[in-house]
Protein backbone atom coordinates (compact mmCIF):
# COMPACT_ATOMS: atom_id res chain seq x y z
CA UNK A 1 0.00 0.00 0.00
CA UNK A 2 0.96 3.67 -0.93
CA UNK A 3 1.79 6.20 1.49
CA UNK A 4 -1.72 8.08 1.92
CA UNK A 5 -1.60 11.63 0.57
CA UNK A 6 -3.99 13.87 1.33
CA UNK A 7 -4.38 17.72 0.31
CA UNK A 8 -5.25 20.27 3.09
CA UNK A 9 -7.35 23.44 2.61
CA UNK A 10 -7.01 26.39 5.24
CA UNK A 11 -7.96 29.90 5.56
CA UNK A 12 -7.73 31.47 8.38
CA UNK A 13 -8.88 34.56 10.72
CA UNK A 14 -6.18 36.41 9.49
CA UNK A 15 -8.63 35.85 6.08
CA UNK A 16 -5.43 36.94 3.85
CA UNK A 17 -5.94 33.43 1.24
CA UNK A 18 -5.47 29.79 0.93
CA UNK A 19 -2.62 27.58 2.14
CA UNK A 20 -3.11 24.11 0.47
CA UNK A 21 -0.67 21.64 1.83
CA UNK A 22 0.03 18.02 0.52
CA UNK A 23 1.00 15.29 3.40
CA UNK A 24 1.96 12.29 2.91
CA UNK A 25 1.60 9.70 5.83
CA UNK A 26 3.42 6.87 7.04
CA UNK A 27 1.75 3.74 6.95
CA UNK A 28 -0.18 4.31 10.72
CA UNK A 29 -1.30 1.56 12.98
CA UNK A 30 -4.06 1.06 15.27
CA UNK A 31 -4.56 3.08 18.26
CA UNK A 32 -2.46 1.20 20.94
CA UNK A 33 -3.17 0.73 24.57
CA UNK A 34 -3.11 4.41 26.94
CA UNK A 35 -3.51 6.65 23.93
CA UNK A 36 -0.26 6.80 21.86
CA UNK A 37 0.48 5.86 18.47
CA UNK A 38 2.87 2.92 19.29
CA UNK A 39 5.98 2.30 17.02
CA UNK A 40 6.56 5.20 15.40
CA UNK A 41 9.79 7.59 14.97
CA UNK A 42 10.79 9.77 17.71
CA UNK A 43 12.32 13.15 17.36
CA UNK A 44 10.92 13.86 13.82
CA UNK A 45 7.30 14.86 13.01
CA UNK A 46 5.21 11.78 11.96
CA UNK A 47 4.54 12.99 8.38
CA UNK A 48 5.65 14.52 5.00
CA UNK A 49 4.75 18.05 3.78
CA UNK A 50 5.29 17.44 -0.14
CA UNK A 51 4.63 20.55 -1.57
CA UNK A 52 2.24 23.62 -0.19
CA UNK A 53 1.21 26.62 -2.69
CA UNK A 54 -0.05 29.88 -1.23
CA UNK A 55 -3.14 31.44 -3.11
CA UNK A 56 -3.93 34.85 -1.78
CA UNK A 57 -7.34 35.46 -1.85
CA UNK A 58 -8.07 38.68 -4.36
CA UNK A 59 -8.82 42.41 -2.87
CA UNK A 60 -12.52 41.88 -3.36
CA UNK A 61 -13.00 38.47 -2.36
CA UNK A 62 -11.34 39.69 0.88
CA UNK A 63 -13.15 42.49 1.48
CA UNK A 64 -16.20 40.61 1.35
CA UNK A 65 -14.97 37.71 3.83
CA UNK A 66 -14.02 40.76 6.60
CA UNK A 67 -17.71 42.33 5.54
CA UNK A 68 -19.05 38.79 6.54
CA UNK A 69 -16.98 38.48 9.56
CA UNK A 70 -18.27 41.89 11.03
CA UNK A 71 -21.79 41.32 10.06
CA UNK A 72 -22.17 43.40 7.20
CA UNK A 73 -23.30 41.06 4.92
CA UNK A 74 -26.64 40.12 3.76
CA UNK A 75 -28.08 36.47 3.45
CA UNK A 76 -28.09 36.89 -0.45
CA UNK A 77 -24.65 37.82 0.19
CA UNK A 78 -23.39 34.96 2.44
CA UNK A 79 -25.36 32.71 0.04
CA UNK A 80 -23.19 33.99 -2.67
CA UNK A 81 -19.92 34.19 -0.91
CA UNK A 82 -20.09 30.47 -0.32
CA UNK A 83 -20.09 29.36 -3.53
CA UNK A 84 -17.24 32.23 -4.18
CA UNK A 85 -14.81 30.77 -1.84
CA UNK A 86 -15.89 27.22 -2.59
CA UNK A 87 -14.71 27.94 -5.97
CA UNK A 88 -11.36 29.92 -4.52
CA UNK A 89 -10.55 26.62 -2.65
CA UNK A 90 -11.21 24.47 -5.61
CA UNK A 91 -8.83 26.65 -7.65
CA UNK A 92 -6.12 26.41 -4.61
CA UNK A 93 -6.08 23.06 -5.15
CA UNK A 94 -6.08 21.90 -8.47
CA UNK A 95 -1.74 22.43 -8.63
CA UNK A 96 -1.47 20.08 -6.15
CA UNK A 97 -4.59 17.84 -6.07
CA UNK A 98 -3.82 15.26 -8.93
CA UNK A 99 -1.14 12.70 -6.35
CA UNK A 100 -4.10 13.65 -3.14
CA UNK A 101 -6.26 10.88 -2.27
CA UNK A 102 -8.58 12.99 -0.30
CA UNK A 103 -8.87 16.83 -0.04
CA UNK A 104 -9.84 18.40 3.48
CA UNK A 105 -10.57 21.69 4.19
CA UNK A 106 -11.47 23.86 6.93
CA UNK A 107 -12.97 26.76 4.94
CA UNK A 108 -13.14 30.09 5.97
CA UNK A 109 -14.37 30.94 9.16
CA UNK A 110 -17.07 33.97 9.35
CA UNK A 111 -18.58 33.65 12.71
CA UNK A 112 -18.14 31.55 15.87
CA UNK A 113 -20.50 31.65 18.63
CA UNK A 114 -19.45 28.29 20.53
CA UNK A 115 -21.28 29.86 23.96
CA UNK A 116 -24.93 31.89 24.24
CA UNK A 117 -24.42 35.33 23.72
CA UNK A 118 -28.33 36.82 24.35
CA UNK A 119 -26.80 40.01 24.98
CA UNK A 120 -25.26 40.05 21.31
CA UNK A 121 -28.28 37.99 20.20
CA UNK A 122 -27.19 34.73 20.01
CA UNK A 123 -29.67 32.48 21.82
CA UNK A 124 -27.92 29.60 21.06
CA UNK A 125 -24.06 27.61 20.29
CA UNK A 126 -23.46 28.25 16.75
CA UNK A 127 -20.96 28.28 14.03
CA UNK A 128 -19.99 29.40 10.64
CA UNK A 129 -17.35 28.21 8.04
CA UNK A 130 -18.05 29.00 4.71
CA UNK A 131 -16.39 27.53 1.52
CA UNK A 132 -18.95 24.81 -0.69
CA UNK A 133 -17.72 21.52 -0.02
CA UNK A 134 -19.69 20.21 -3.21
CA UNK A 135 -17.79 22.63 -5.11
CA UNK A 136 -14.64 21.34 -4.73
CA UNK A 137 -15.30 17.89 -5.03
CA UNK A 138 -16.61 18.63 -8.68
CA UNK A 139 -13.96 20.88 -9.29
CA UNK A 140 -11.12 18.47 -8.70
CA UNK A 141 -13.16 14.78 -8.87
CA UNK A 142 -11.48 13.75 -5.31
CA UNK A 143 -13.24 13.11 -2.36
CA UNK A 144 -13.59 16.26 0.12
CA UNK A 145 -14.24 16.27 4.48
CA UNK A 146 -15.04 19.35 5.22
CA UNK A 147 -17.06 21.47 7.77
CA UNK A 148 -14.95 20.20 10.60
CA UNK A 149 -16.67 22.32 13.55
CA UNK A 150 -20.94 21.72 14.05
CA UNK A 151 -19.89 17.44 14.91
CA UNK A 152 -17.94 18.99 18.29
CA UNK A 153 -20.64 22.07 18.60
CA UNK A 154 -23.70 19.64 18.60
CA UNK A 155 -22.19 17.72 21.71
CA UNK A 156 -21.43 20.56 23.83
CA UNK A 157 -17.58 21.45 22.46
CA UNK A 158 -16.20 25.02 21.70
CA UNK A 159 -15.69 23.51 17.97
CA UNK A 160 -12.50 24.56 18.79
CA UNK A 161 -9.06 24.22 18.91
CA UNK A 162 -9.26 21.20 16.64
CA UNK A 163 -5.83 21.56 15.71
CA UNK A 164 -4.66 19.94 18.57
CA UNK A 165 -5.53 16.02 17.86
CA UNK A 166 -3.13 16.32 14.57
CA UNK A 167 -0.17 18.49 16.78
CA UNK A 168 -0.45 15.44 19.41
CA UNK A 169 -0.51 13.01 16.70
CA UNK A 170 2.17 14.50 14.33
CA UNK A 171 4.74 16.26 17.17
CA UNK A 172 3.84 14.87 20.47
CA UNK A 173 6.85 13.38 21.82
CA UNK A 174 7.33 11.54 25.23
CA UNK A 175 10.68 13.06 26.27
CA UNK A 176 9.86 16.92 25.69
CA UNK A 177 7.18 18.91 26.99
CA UNK A 178 6.40 21.73 24.19
CA UNK A 179 3.72 23.84 23.12
CA UNK A 180 3.06 24.20 19.48
CA UNK A 181 1.50 27.85 19.18
CA UNK A 182 -0.12 29.17 16.13
CA UNK A 183 0.10 33.30 15.65
CA UNK A 184 -2.95 33.65 13.26
CA UNK A 185 -5.32 35.91 13.08
CA UNK A 186 -6.23 34.19 16.34
CA UNK A 187 -3.78 33.20 18.97
CA UNK A 188 -3.84 29.43 19.74
CA UNK A 189 -1.59 26.97 21.60
CA UNK A 190 -0.86 23.26 21.97
CA UNK A 191 0.36 22.08 25.12
CA UNK A 192 1.92 18.61 25.07
CA UNK A 193 3.33 17.29 28.09
CA UNK A 194 4.75 14.08 25.99
CA UNK A 195 2.71 12.03 23.66
CA UNK A 196 -0.26 10.65 26.54
CA UNK A 197 -3.14 12.33 24.87
CA UNK A 198 -5.53 13.07 27.87
CA UNK A 199 -2.64 14.98 29.13
CA UNK A 200 -2.76 17.89 26.25
CA UNK A 201 -4.19 21.10 26.51
CA UNK A 202 -4.91 23.29 24.15
CA UNK A 203 -7.07 26.74 23.68
CA UNK A 204 -7.37 30.10 22.32
CA UNK A 205 -5.76 32.86 24.37
CA UNK A 206 -6.83 35.94 22.32
CA UNK A 207 -5.67 37.79 19.36
CA UNK A 208 -2.81 36.56 17.05
CA UNK A 209 -2.46 39.03 14.10
CA UNK A 210 -5.82 40.17 13.57
CA UNK A 211 -5.39 43.93 15.94
CA UNK A 212 -2.04 44.45 14.72
CA UNK A 213 -4.09 43.61 11.12
CA UNK A 214 -6.91 45.99 11.84
CA UNK A 215 -4.00 48.45 12.75
CA UNK A 216 -1.86 48.37 9.52
CA UNK A 217 -5.50 48.60 7.55
CA UNK A 218 -5.71 51.76 8.95
CA UNK A 219 -2.44 52.48 6.90
CA UNK A 220 -3.68 50.93 3.88
CA UNK A 221 -2.10 47.77 4.32
CA UNK A 222 -3.15 44.45 5.12
CA UNK A 223 -0.55 43.58 7.67
CA UNK A 224 2.45 44.73 9.33
CA UNK A 225 5.30 43.81 7.05
CA UNK A 226 8.10 43.09 9.17
CA UNK A 227 6.55 44.87 12.17
CA UNK A 228 7.85 47.97 10.56
CA UNK A 229 4.85 50.27 11.66
CA UNK A 230 4.89 48.64 15.38
CA UNK A 231 8.86 49.27 15.09
CA UNK A 232 8.39 52.60 14.56
CA UNK A 233 6.05 53.40 17.46
CA UNK A 234 6.16 53.55 20.92
CA UNK A 235 3.74 51.03 23.62
CA UNK A 236 1.18 53.39 25.48
CA UNK A 237 1.26 52.35 28.52
CA UNK A 238 -2.38 53.37 29.88
CA UNK A 239 -4.27 51.73 26.28
CA UNK A 240 -2.22 48.30 27.25
CA UNK A 241 -3.68 48.60 30.68
CA UNK A 242 -7.05 48.71 29.79
CA UNK A 243 -6.84 46.42 27.16
CA UNK A 244 -5.14 43.70 29.48
CA UNK A 245 -8.18 44.38 31.64
CA UNK A 246 -10.75 42.47 28.92
CA UNK A 247 -12.74 39.58 30.48
CA UNK A 248 -12.02 36.83 27.54
CA UNK A 249 -8.43 36.55 28.75
CA UNK A 250 -9.15 35.94 32.58
CA UNK A 251 -11.66 33.04 31.02
CA UNK A 252 -9.86 29.23 31.80
CA UNK A 253 -9.50 26.70 29.60
CA UNK A 254 -11.09 25.43 27.64
CA UNK A 255 -11.99 28.58 25.68
CA UNK A 256 -11.94 29.48 22.21
CA UNK A 257 -12.88 33.63 20.50
CA UNK A 258 -12.88 35.02 17.51
CA UNK A 259 -12.25 37.34 15.81
CA UNK A 260 -15.74 39.39 16.09
CA UNK A 261 -14.62 39.03 20.15
CA UNK A 262 -10.84 41.06 19.22
CA UNK A 263 -11.31 44.09 17.07
CA UNK A 264 -10.53 47.73 17.99
CA UNK A 265 -14.09 48.76 18.44
CA UNK A 266 -14.97 46.52 21.21
CA UNK A 267 -11.93 47.37 23.21
CA UNK A 268 -11.11 50.24 25.46
CA UNK A 269 -11.24 53.21 23.49
CA UNK A 270 -7.25 54.31 22.89
CA UNK A 271 -5.84 57.84 23.32
CA UNK A 272 -5.28 59.83 20.21
CA UNK A 273 -2.28 57.74 19.12
CA UNK A 274 -0.49 57.80 15.88
CA UNK A 275 -0.42 54.99 13.66
CA UNK A 276 2.66 53.42 14.76
CA UNK A 277 2.21 53.99 18.35
CA UNK A 278 -1.31 51.85 17.97
CA UNK A 279 0.90 49.05 15.95
CA UNK A 280 3.38 49.04 19.11
CA UNK A 281 0.64 49.06 21.74
CA UNK A 282 -1.39 46.23 20.10
CA UNK A 283 1.84 44.42 19.00
CA UNK A 284 2.95 44.16 22.31
CA UNK A 285 -0.88 43.69 24.07
CA UNK A 286 -0.91 40.41 21.19
CA UNK A 287 2.67 39.09 23.20
CA UNK A 288 1.44 39.84 26.56
CA UNK A 289 -1.65 37.88 26.73
CA UNK A 290 0.11 35.02 24.97
CA UNK A 291 2.41 34.89 27.38
CA UNK A 292 -0.18 35.70 30.19
CA UNK A 293 -2.17 32.71 29.27
CA UNK A 294 0.91 30.14 29.30
CA UNK A 295 1.64 31.67 32.67
CA UNK A 296 -1.45 31.21 33.98
CA UNK A 297 -2.50 27.57 32.60
CA UNK A 298 0.41 26.14 31.17
CA UNK A 299 3.91 26.60 32.58
CA UNK A 300 2.41 25.36 36.33
CA UNK A 301 2.62 21.77 34.36
CA UNK A 302 6.32 22.00 33.16
CA UNK A 303 7.81 23.50 30.15
CA UNK A 304 10.63 23.36 28.02
CA UNK A 305 9.72 25.10 24.66
CA UNK A 306 7.47 26.70 22.61
CA UNK A 307 7.13 26.58 19.01
CA UNK A 308 5.59 29.05 16.79
CA UNK A 309 3.95 28.84 13.21
CA UNK A 310 1.13 31.60 11.87
CA UNK A 311 2.04 34.94 10.18
CA UNK A 312 2.90 36.43 13.27
CA UNK A 313 6.12 34.05 13.41
CA UNK A 314 7.03 36.15 10.30
CA UNK A 315 7.21 39.33 12.25
CA UNK A 316 10.52 39.75 14.29
CA UNK A 317 8.90 42.74 16.02
CA UNK A 318 6.14 40.65 17.43
CA UNK A 319 8.31 37.41 18.35
CA UNK A 320 11.27 39.50 20.00
CA UNK A 321 7.97 40.95 22.39
CA UNK A 322 6.93 37.36 22.92
CA UNK A 323 10.35 36.28 23.86
CA UNK A 324 10.79 38.87 25.78
CA UNK A 325 7.24 38.05 27.57
CA UNK A 326 8.39 34.43 28.50
CA UNK A 327 11.91 34.37 29.08
CA UNK A 328 13.38 32.14 30.19
CA UNK A 329 11.07 29.77 28.08
CA UNK A 330 12.20 28.75 24.46
CA UNK A 331 10.09 30.48 22.06
CA UNK A 332 11.38 28.86 18.40
CA UNK A 333 9.94 28.24 15.22
CA UNK A 334 9.43 25.87 13.02
CA UNK A 335 12.76 25.79 11.09
CA UNK A 336 14.86 26.23 14.64
CA UNK A 337 13.56 23.01 15.70
CA UNK A 338 14.07 21.08 12.18
CA UNK A 339 10.91 19.80 11.27
CA UNK A 340 11.02 22.59 8.14
CA UNK A 341 13.24 19.67 6.63
CA UNK A 342 10.00 17.74 6.96
CA UNK A 343 7.87 20.56 5.14
CA UNK A 344 6.68 21.54 8.23
CA UNK A 345 6.75 25.61 8.22
CA UNK A 346 4.84 28.65 9.82
CA UNK A 347 2.60 28.83 6.35
CA UNK A 348 1.88 24.70 6.73
CA UNK A 349 1.36 23.65 9.61
CA UNK A 350 -2.40 23.93 10.20
CA UNK A 351 -3.33 23.00 6.59
CA UNK A 352 -1.34 19.95 7.29
CA UNK A 353 -3.46 19.37 10.84
CA UNK A 354 -6.80 19.86 9.03
CA UNK A 355 -4.94 17.09 6.43
CA UNK A 356 -4.51 14.78 9.05
CA UNK A 357 -8.23 15.20 10.72
CA UNK A 358 -9.13 14.72 7.07
CA UNK A 359 -7.48 11.48 7.16
CA UNK A 360 -8.71 10.64 10.23
CA UNK A 361 -11.92 11.19 9.90
CA UNK A 362 -11.93 9.05 6.20
CA UNK A 363 -10.59 6.51 8.65
CA UNK A 364 -14.04 6.69 11.05
CA UNK A 365 -11.71 7.59 13.85
CA UNK A 366 -12.52 10.16 16.58
CA UNK A 367 -10.26 13.30 15.78
CA UNK A 368 -11.39 15.68 18.26
CA UNK A 369 -10.07 15.60 21.89
CA UNK A 370 -12.76 16.54 24.10
CA UNK A 371 -11.33 17.52 27.09
CA UNK A 372 -9.71 20.09 25.02
CA UNK A 373 -12.90 21.23 23.43
CA UNK A 374 -15.41 20.66 26.37
CA UNK A 375 -17.61 18.43 24.60
CA UNK A 376 -19.76 15.62 26.45
CA UNK A 377 -18.15 12.46 23.67
CA UNK A 378 -15.21 12.31 21.38
CA UNK A 379 -16.84 13.14 17.61
CA UNK A 380 -15.39 12.03 14.18
CA UNK A 381 -16.01 15.50 13.19
CA UNK A 382 -16.37 16.21 9.23
CA UNK A 383 -18.34 15.90 6.57
CA UNK A 384 -17.65 13.14 3.93
CA UNK A 385 -18.45 14.35 0.09
CA UNK A 386 -18.02 11.88 -2.95
CA UNK A 387 -16.94 13.74 -6.10
CA UNK A 388 -19.90 13.55 -8.95
CA UNK A 389 -19.77 10.79 -11.53
CA UNK A 390 -17.22 11.86 -14.82
CA UNK A 391 -19.79 13.62 -16.90
CA UNK A 392 -20.61 11.57 -20.09
CA UNK A 393 -18.34 12.82 -23.12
Amino acid sequence: MTAPRILGLMSGTSADGIDAALLELPEWPALGSGGRWPGLPEGVPRGHVVEHVFTPFPPELRAAVIAAMRDEASAAELTQLHWWLGEALAEAALPLCPSADLIASHGQTIQHHPRPDPARGWARPATLQLGEAAVIAARTGKPVVADFRPADVAVGGLGAPLVPFADWALFGQPVIRRAVHNLGGISNLTYLPGAYQPGVLAFDTGPGNCLIDEVAGLNGQTHDEGGRLAAAGQVHEETLAAWLTHPELQLPPPKATGREVWTLARLPSPADLSLPDLAATATVFTARTVAGAYRRWVVPHGLDEIVVAGGGARNPVLMAALRAALSPIPVLTFEEVGWAAHGFTDATREAAAFAFLGYARAQGWANVLPHVTGARVAVSAGKVLRPPPEEPR
